[in-house]
Formats: C-alpha cells, sequence, structure tokens
C-alpha cells in the first residue's frame, strides 16, 4: 500500500511543507522579513517560521527530528546559539548539523531545513 504525499504552498520549484509517512520536512526558512538585521534578529524570525509552518502542518518544535543550518559565516554561530538554544525545549534537541554556506541573498544570514514527526 502505497502511503500519500501532501504538498502544500508549492510552485514548480519546491513545497514548502511535505507531509510523508508520519514525517514532516520543511524546506529552508531564511529571514525575509529582516534583511537587514543581524544574525539574532534573522534566527528569531527563520525560527518563528518554522513554528508557524510546523503548527499548519500538525506539529510543533518538541516533535524536530532534524534541522540543517546553513550560516553565511561561522563568526556568527555563537549568536545564532545563544537564540537556537533559548527555542528549543530542553530533552528536545534534534539530530543538527550546522555548516558555513553561501545564501540565495547576500543579505542571508542563516537558513534552516527541518524534519519533524507528526503529532
Amino acid at each position: 500500500m502505497t502511503q500519500a504525499i501532501e504538498r502544500s504552498h508549492g510552485n514548480a520549484r519546491m513545497s514548502k511543507i511535505v507531509r510523508h509517512g508520519g514525517l514532516i520536512y520543511l524546506c529552508g526558512q531564511t529571514a525575509m522579513g529582516s534583511a537587514a538585521a543581524e544574525i539574532s534578529a534573522q534566527t528569531t524570525e527563520v525560527l518563528s517560521r518554522i513554528d508557524s509552518l510546523l503548527a499548519e502542518a500538525g506539529s510543533d518544535r518538541t516533535r524536530l527530528l532534524s534541522v540543517l543550518i546553513h550560516l553565511s559565516s561561522l563568526d556568527d554561530f555563537a549568536e545564532m546559539n545563544k537564540v537556537w538554544e533559548s527555542w528549543v525545549p530542553e530533552g528536545c534537541a534534534p539530530a543538527r548539523t550546522t555548516v558555513e554556506a553561501r545564501l540565495a541573498s547576500s543579505f542571508l544570514l542563516v537558513e534552516m531545513t527541518v524534519v519533524a514527526a507528526e503529532a
């Protein structure tokens, strides 16, 4: 029996949310609203966007399985982690990877890609 794949907020290039087999996949989230902001503000916006998309998909940050974080500069690692650590509920830290990468726009400092379990 084949399980359905549900895609939300999609276009020809990507979907913001994909649900399959009890898992929720979010596309990379960036801080489009705080483009001129420093890493703390961008990280806060990204995590808020993740909260919203997870809620829409029927999950939340306590169900995170894996997060891939791209930073435009690893010099921002400590400041990003301050925001991250206050956001992740105690005992719910996902598997996580952080890498330095050139992002899609020069003003972007952080991008996060999430896999979570459905609630």
